[in-house]
C-alpha cells in the first residue's frame, strides 16, 4: 500500500469496528451503550462524532462530560479522542480556549461540562457525545439542561456512553421511549487490550458484583456492599398516616463548604409513639447559599416542631451554629464531624431499617437513591459526588437512636 492507502484504511472505522459498535438500527433519539472498561466506549463514541461531522455541512454538536478537564482529555485529546481517530486530511481545527472543533465543511463540536451547566442554556445543537453519564453529578438536572438544546435538525441524536452504573439518570433512560440500551464486555476488546491486564482483572474480580459491573458491563441495581438496598428501603414504607403525632423530632443537616458545591442536606425525621422511627421529609436545597440552607431549616423545624437539629461542621461548629440563629434557628444545634466516621455511624442506622425500626413515611427519591450508595467500610457509589442528603439523614436518625437506647426520649410531647 501506499502511504496514502495506507491511512485511509488505518482510519477506516466501517472496517475496524466490531458489530456491538455499530449503531442500533431504526428510527432511535438516544444511544445508550453500557460497556465494560476497555470496551472501546471512547473511540465509539469519537467514530459516531466524527462521520457526523464529516457528513453534515455545518452540524451543530455537543461533546458532554462530567468536567472541561474529563472533556478534553478524554473526547478530544485521548488516545481514542477525537483529534487522534481524525485522518490527516479532515482533522478538525482544535481551539482548546474556545472549548471548540472545527471541522473543514462548517461542522462544530463545543465542549461542555456539567459541573457548569448553564453553559448549556443558550446554544443549540442536532447531536450530542455525552461521556460516562453514570458519575455525572447531579446527572438528570445535567441532562434534562441538555436535551433542551437538542433542537436543529429533522431528528436529533443523542450518543451516551458510560460504565453503568444504576445512579437515577441511567435508570431513567433505560424506560424512556427512543432510548436504545446497548451493552458489551471488556473482553470483547481483548485483541486492543493488554493480555497480562485483562487476566489480571478476571482473577481479580472475575465473578465479582464489580466484575460484572466493571468488566460484563452487568447493569446491577444495588452496589457492592451496599448498606440499603432498595428491597430494604422498600420494606419500609409506609405512609404519610403512619406517623401520627409524633413524640420527637430532629432535622440533620449537611451543610455544603461553598454556595456553589453540593446541596445542602436537610432531612426530617420523627420519633414515633410507637418506638420506630420516621424520615418525614427531604427538605434539601440544591447550591444554595448560607441564609437560605439556614432557612430552609428553620421552615421545616415550624412545619414540624422540631427540638434539635444535628448538623456536620467540617466547617466549624461555631459557624454552622451561628448562620442558623440568623435565620432565627432557635433550637439546640448539636455538631458532629464527619472524621468520626461516616460508616460508624451510618452502619448502626442501617441496621435499624434491617430490624424494622425505621420507616419512610412517603418516598423520598433522592435520598433513597443515596442510600443506596453508602458502602460497608465507608465508600460511596451513588449518585453526585457527595451524599449530603443521606449524611443529613445518618445525622438525623443517629440522634433519635441514641435517644432511644439510652432512655431520653420524652414520654409526652406539648404542641
Amino acid at each position: 500500500m501506499s502511504d496514502e492507502q495506507a491511512e485511509k484504511w488505518r482510519t477506516d472505522w466501517d472496517f475496524w469496528r466490531r458489530g456491538d459498535q455499530r449503531p442500533p438500527a431504526g428510527d432511535w433519539r438516544v444511544w445508550l451503550l453500557l460497556a465494560g472498561r476497555g470496551f472501546g466506549k471512547t473511540r465509539t463514541g469519537a467514530e459516531w462524532v466524527r462521520e457526523l461531522a464529516e457528513t453534515t455541512p455545518g452540524a451543530r454538536i455537543a461533546l458532554v462530560a462530567a468536567s472541561l478537564h474529563e472533556a478534553r482529555q478524554v473526547m478530544v485529546e485521548g488516545e481514542s479522542g477525537l483529534l487522534a481517530i481524525a485522518p490527516s486530511w479532515a482533522r478538525p481545527a482544535y481551539e482548546s480556549s474556545l472549548r471548540r472543533l472545527t471541522w473543514a465543511n462548517g461542522a462544530v463540536a463545543t465542549l461542555f461540562s456539567v459541573a457548569e451547566p448553564e453553559s448549556l442554556r443558550g446554544p443549540e445543537h442536532g447531536a450530542a457525545w455525552c461521556d460516562e453519564i453514570a458519575k455525572w453529578p447531579h446527572g438528570e438536572a445535567a441532562w434534562d439542561n441538555l436535551m433542551l438544546t437538542m433542537r436543529i435538525g429533522h431528528a436529533p441524536r443523542v450518543v451516551a456512553t458510560t460504565t453503568p452504573r444504576a445512579v437515577p439518570l441511567v435508570r431513567r433512560l433505560m424506560k424512556e421511549a427512543g432510548v436504545v440500551p446497548t451493552g458489551g464486555a471488556t473482553g470483547a476488546n481483548r485483541f486492543n487490550l493488554s493480555g497480562p491486564w485483562l487476566a489480571a482483572m478476571q482473577r481479580i474480580y472475575g465473578g465479582t458484583r464489580l466484575g460484572r459491573q466493571e468488566l460484563d458491563g452487568a447493569m446491577l441495581e444495588d452496589v457492592e456492599g451496599a448498606l440499603w438496598t432498595r428491597a430494604l428501603i422498600e420494606r419500609c414504607r409506609a405512609g404519610a398516616d403512619a406517623v401520627g403525632k409524633p413524640v420527637r423530632v430532629v432535622i440533620g443537616v449537611d451543610p455544603p463548604a461553598t454556595a456553589t458545591g453540593d446541596a445542602c442536606g436537610i432531612v426530617v425525621a420523627a420519633l414515633l409513639r410507637d418506638r420506630r422511627i420516621a424520615v418525614v421529609e427531604d427538605a434539601s436545597v440544591e447550591k444554595a447559599p448560607p441564609l437560605v440552607w439556614a432557612q430552609a431549616v428553620a421552615a421545616a423545624a415550624a412545619r414540624w416542631g422540631a427540638d434539635r437539629v444535628v448538623a456536620e461542621s467540617n466547617m466549624g461548629g461555631e459557624m454552622v451554629a451561628g448562620t442558623l440563629a440568623q435565620a432565627d434557628v432557635t433550637l439546640p444545634v448539636r455538631a458532629v464531624h464527619a472524621s468520626v466516621g461516616k460508616a460508624r455511624r451510618a452502619e448502626p442506622v442501617a441496621l435499624a431499617y434491617e430490624r424494622g425500626q425505621v420507616v419512610h413515611a412517603g418516598v423520598f427519591a433522592a435520598l433513597e437513591d443515596q442510600l443506596c450508595g453508602f458502602q460497608t467500610g465507608g465508600g460511596y457509589a451513588g449518585p453526585g459526588r457527595s451524599p449530603d442528603r443521606g449524611d443529613a439523614c445518618v445525622w438525623a436518625m443517629a440522634e433519635l437512636l441514641e435517644g432511644v437506647r439510652k432512655g431520653r426520649e420524652p414520654g409526652v410531647r406539648v404542641v
